[in-house]
């Protein structure tokens, strides 16, 4: 199947699973195109879960899920070496984190400890296990859902691994009718479980190169600039945007521009995906009577396009 209908076919069986959120579907696509971790965040009950495996099994990639909890320990993740009286040798026994997609369900409900733990191998697409570091299967994503922080037992990502998030998306409660549906079919877990695979690691690292080829007009560039520029003032947030989210937005909107099936990034690429590309990596100005998401759309008005 060429890889322009590829990305419609993909859509198209998400969207049996999930229902009624298409946009969020697409930039759930988007932000794993980039080859970047995605975020899932929102109330229990409202189809995050479902929203990662269906994504793990429409990518066609091998994934593992692990439940975080309290008492999870790094080990858990990583795996550990076992000595094996027959061979007369400590043999290692991967965890978990070695798969092509690992499911981290209700990741804030680990503790900081474990939490940390995922940071090198998000970054580096490695772990340093005993001294010896170990390379993680290609391509590796990490899929996370987590709880408003509001929920009992939950400990709050520090922001350091929040930066190696690509995206943070919020699914919300259905509407009237995708609720009916999801009511009259008895949910949509199963269907989420039973998907085939659309794509394989070859078609998604050819989609990936080709995300890489789109181009960016210096004209493009410079308003990426003005805006990375812009939440730095002081008049908007706290801190800043990095170098590395200014990256990750650029590689983004690239993705969103061949999801669109286009060749070239425009501003409307950069506006739609810069709320979930940066907002989990800001904090509001004092007094600003905002959340992030509203701050960074006040921000978008006031940078003008050159």
């Amino acid at each position: 199947m060429p890889a322009n209908s590829l990305i419609p076919a993909l859509l198209a069986q998400l969207g049996r699973a999930i229902v009624g959120k298409p946009e969020q579907l697409q930039q759930a696509v988007v932000c794993l195109l980039a080859g970047g971790h995605l975020l899932l965040e929102d109330v229990p009950g409202v189809g995050k879960t479902t929203l990662a495996h269906a994504l793990a099994h429409s990518f066609g990639l091998q994934f593992s899920r692990v439940q975080f909890t309290a008492d999870l320990m790094p080990s858990d993740l990583s795996g550990v070496s076992v000595f094996e009286r027959n061979a007369g040798e400590f043999v290692f026994h991967p965890g978990p984190l070695f798969a092509q997609v690992l499911l981290a369900d209700e990741i804030n409900r680990a503790s900081p400890k474990t939490q940390s733990a995922l940071l090198e191998a998000m970054e580096e697409k490695q772990v340093t296990i005993e001294g010896a570091t170990r390379a993680l299967p290609q391509p590796f994503f990490v899929i996370a859902t987590q709880n408003p922080l509001d929920q009992i037992g939950t400990y709050a990502l520090p922001e350091s691994q929040l930066d190696r998030f690509l995206m943070r998306l919020s699914l919300g409660y259905p509407d009237r009718a995708a609720e009916y549906t999801l009511l009259a079919g008895n949910g949509k877990r199963d269907a989420a479980e039973h998907l085939p695979a659309v794509l394989d690691a070859n078609s998604l690292n050819a989609l990936q190169q080709q995300v890489l080829q789109v181009h960016a007009a210096d004209a493009l560039i410079h308003y990426v600039q003005d805006l990375v520029a812009a939440s730095r003032d002081g008049r908007w947030f706290v801190q800043g945007l990095s170098p590395r989210a200014a990256i990750a937005l650029l590689r983004a909107a690239k993705a969103q521009a061949l999801v669109q099936g286009r060749d070239y990034v425009a501003p409307d690429d950069v506006q739609a995906i810069l709320p979930q590309c940066t907002a989990h990596r800001l904090i509001p100005v004092q007094g600003a009577g905002k959340g992030a998401v509203e701050q960074l759309k006040a921000m978008m008005q006031a940078v003008p396009l050159n």
